[in-house]
């Protein structure tokens, strides 16, 4: 128990001092679920040793929420309350940070109306379009995180007692955010270090296109002009660096919305909405989705693809290498926060401003004429594997291995 609580202790203690890097007299935000609640207290206790302002907290419930897709009437999901899309962007334009705490069982919409569900994910989209602008901006310090539920752990550890997946989860959490580790903290730094030096090379490089080959993949992907290769961490519009995902072990950018041809197939599953999405299959044609296929949860990546027109392209593009230590784990969380973190990984969807020069002063019409996708949705999906081989085309035509058998070769 001594060495849980420790564990416990350096991860809170992460989220603070590097996730979100709190600093004096600043709010915080935190959405969670009410299974975290013993470590979001924690986490309360070290912002305000930092100098938190007020810790303000949104508890989420599974139970509840399966039980308003089963129950409500089909209006309750086309409705969204516009104090809460409100209060979130009051709170950013305060300069308040921002911690999300996942643990969502990836069975638990299973069998519910796609349709309920469909609905309520855009009706959400267009409410949080704003305050989504903002985090994707940069404008504030965001984090996204992890504590086991029992739903979720008994899914990534079936054989397992609920008790025994609980802890073997914990476990792996730790492990992936480093908590496990002496320093932790000087281990960020130097992890983060290494993410900017590959960040570096690519943004020196300037490719204009990626070229992925793998089993079931021949993909090409243009990079708009000005593109900018992110990672191991940001830096709000304060110059307060911050990690928006502990874990991360990506470098990433912006392909070009109209940029994108071939087809890719998934090499893990997708959690999206309380569903699984597994072994399916893209293809596009100038950017945009033109067919797709999948032997689980086709329904419902139907539906994410039909979310809004900018559903039916690309916002990102992430490199990871096969090697990284979630991938060597060998552990499939059914959570894309630890998934992408084991493979190369694309999203539908929105583009990160920051990642084009002078992205964060655009409009929205800037953006799209700039090769930048916008959409009220933002979901990655996994595509790497120890068999994957991307080359990338410079302006002069010539081409460079980035990636050989899924690791790094530069």
């Amino acid at each position: 128990m001594e060495n849980f609580e420790r564990r416990l202790e350096n991860y809170a203690e992460l989220a603070i001092k590097k996730g979100v890097n709190i600093q004096p007299n600043q709010p915080l935000f935190i959405n969670a679920p009410i299974t975290s609640a013993a470590f979001v207290r924690l986490l309360a206790k070290k912002a305000y040793d930092a100098g938190a302002k007020n810790v303000h907290v949104d508890w989420a419930d599974e139970e509840l929420s399966r039980i308003k897709y089963e129950k409500a009437p089909d209006e309750a999901f086309k409705e969204f309350p516009s104090w809460i899309a409100k209060g979130r962007e009051e709170l950013a334009e305060n300069g308040a940070a921002f911690i999300t705490v996942k643990s969502t069982d990836p069975d638990l919409l299973k069998g519910i109306d796609q349709g309920r569900i469909a609905n309520a994910n855009k009706t959400a989209g267009e409410a949080m379009d704003t305050f989504r602008s903002y985090i994707q901006s940069d404008m504030v310090s965001w984090l996204v995180i992890a504590t086991p539920s029992t739903g979720w752990a008994k899914k990534v550890f079936p054989d397992a007692s609920e008790e025994e997946a609980e802890k073997n989860l914990w476990d792996e959490i730790f492990k992936a955010v480093r908590a496990d580790q002496e320093n932790p903290v000087e281990k960020w730094d130097e992890h983060n270090k290494k993410l900017q030096e590959k960040a570096a090379f690519l943004n020196e490089k300037a490719f204009k296109q990626l070229h992925y080959k793998a089993p079931g993949t021949d993909l090409t992907i243009d990079l708009p002009d000005g593109h900018i290769w992110a990672g191991g961490g940001s830096v709000n519009k304060d110059g307060v660096h911050f990690i928006a995902n502990m874990p991360t072990e990506e470098v990433f950018t912006v392909p070009h919305k109209t940029g994108v041809n071939g087809y890719v197939r998934n090499t893990k599953p997708l959690n999206y909405s309380g569903n699984v999405i597994d072994d399916f299959t893209i293809h596009f044609k100038d950017g945009k989705i033109t067919e797709f296929e999948a032997k689980e949860g086709e329904e419902t990546l139907k539906n994410l693809i039909d979310t809004d027109e900018g559903s039916h392209y690309l916002g990102e593009v992430a490199l990871v290498p096969h090697s990284s230590p979630i991938s060597q784990s060998g552990t499939l969380f059914y959570n894309t926060l630890f998934d992408e973190n084991a493979s190369n990984h694309l999203a539908i969807g929105s583009a990160y401003a920051f990642c084009i020069k002078n992205g964060t002063e655009m409009s929205k019409e800037e953006k799209e004429a700039n090769g930048l996708n916008t959409s009220i949705t933002h979901v990655d999906f996994m595509v790497g594997s120890g068999v994957m081989d991307i080359d990338g085309r410079l302006s002069n035509g010539e081409t460079e291995p980035l990636m050989k058998n899924g690791e790094w070769v530069i």
